[in-house]
């Protein structure tokens, strides 16, 4: 538990479609090591891939460290379980990612916009009406403005998503200042109960971020709100 998170950040020229492929790449690796290609990931396996993400956690360190973790679980005489979560992997994902950041490794440069202007468009003024629905109808009209302004977006995503990050945290804020004490309450609980295996695979920095990822992510499912990253464009 004492080892620091990895300082990886993305760079400006890390957004490509890659980088936005992030969950489904994540997604399909753990299927495959796992070898059963239907196997759903939990609300806690989508919070740890979103901390992984927002941690700057190169894809290519998560996917090297599933890989490894399974190999030294199949090494393993006994095998009283199956690996039925990322969470298994949390250790083996921070020894990639800090073996990488220490040998400068970098994701590829994109080549072209991951998205049409239409992708986008229509993305957005989705996530617009969402957000109507629910009455929040001031972060549903800069996401109408963002969907008008589709064409030149394309050509600048980072500073889109930036624009982004910014909304969600204003929804996200506004959705728990609504929650009350019981909502929260068994949020935690159900945490906890899915945690508790994992603990003491992953340092205190990732579990804390981790919690407010699958806080969050429970939050916002149950108030049928929509992620605006452009990462749950997909």
């Amino acid at each position: 538990m004492g080892t620091e998170s990895p300082a990886v950040s993305p760079q400006p020229d890390h957004w490509g479609a890659n980088y936005f492929n992030y969950f489904t790449e994540i997604e399909e690796g753990f299927q495959r090591a796992r070898g059963t290609s239907l196997f759903l990931l939990s609300p806690l396996d989508w919070a740890l891939i979103e901390s992984w993400k927002n941690g700057g956690v190169p894809l290519e360190a998560v996917l090297r460290g599933i890989d490894a973790a399974f190999e030294k679980w199949r090494q393993r005489k006994s095998k009283t379980q199956m690996v039925n979560s990322l969470a298994f992997c949390a250790q083996a994902v921070l020894s990639e990612a800090q073996r990488m950041s220490g040998a400068g490794s970098a994701r590829p440069a994109a080549q072209s916009a991951p998205f049409a202007a239409d992708e986008l468009r229509a993305y957005l003024a989705g996530n617009a009406q969402a957000l109507r629905k629910a009455g929040l109808d001031e972060i549903a009209d800069s996401l109408d403005r963002l969907a008008g302004e589709s064409e030149q977006a394309v050509s600048d995503l980072e500073s889109l998503e930036q624009h982004l990050t910014v909304l969600e945290e204003k929804m996200l804020a506004t959705a728990r200042a609504g929650q009350t004490e019981e909502q929260l309450l068994q949020s935690r609980r159900e945490l906890d109960a899915e945690l508790r295996p994992y603990r003491g695979k992953m340092t205190a920095d990732q579990l804390t971020m981790l919690e407010r990822q699958y806080l969050d992510r429970r939050l916002l499912e149950r108030l049928a709100l929509p992620r605006l990253s452009l990462f749950y464009l997909r």
